[in-house]
């Protein structure tokens, strides 16, 4: 996994952004941010949330511990009108391990199939 400091400059860039624009966003200097990006200083608390907003992922990704951008949010995603992102995944967990394997092959199965299609 990346480092925070690698990651927060990829989001930057991602956007064409430049270290003034976010340190601007952090009301700090372009040099102090810099040494975020570095990993020359770390980054506070309030800055890491700060920055977890504007970017609109999550904090455990910037941080590294996750390759998953999304946030908690998207877990309220509907994905039909009965039932969300978080209530299927909730689902998921609660069953056994031979079950959930057997999701993940029929996902795989509906993804080959679809892919198939196109």
């Amino acid at each position: 996994m990346k480092k925070y400091n690698e990651i927060l400059r990829d989001l930057r860039e991602d956007l064409d952004l430049t270290q003034t624009n976010i340190a601007s966003l952090l009301t700090t200097t372009q040099q102090h941010y810099s040494r975020y990006e570095t990993g020359e200083y770390e980054l506070p608390i309030r800055h890491l949330i700060t920055l977890s907003d504007f970017y609109m992922v999550s904090v455990d990704y910037i941080l590294g511990r996750t390759k998953y951008k999304d946030t908690l949010d998207s877990l309220n995603r509907q994905l039909t009108k009965d039932i969300t992102v978080g209530e299927l995944i909730s689902d998921i967990f609660r069953l056994n391990e031979h079950s959930r394997l057997s999701v993940i092959e029929y996902v795989q199965l509906q993804k080959l199939k679809n892919s198939q299609i196109k």
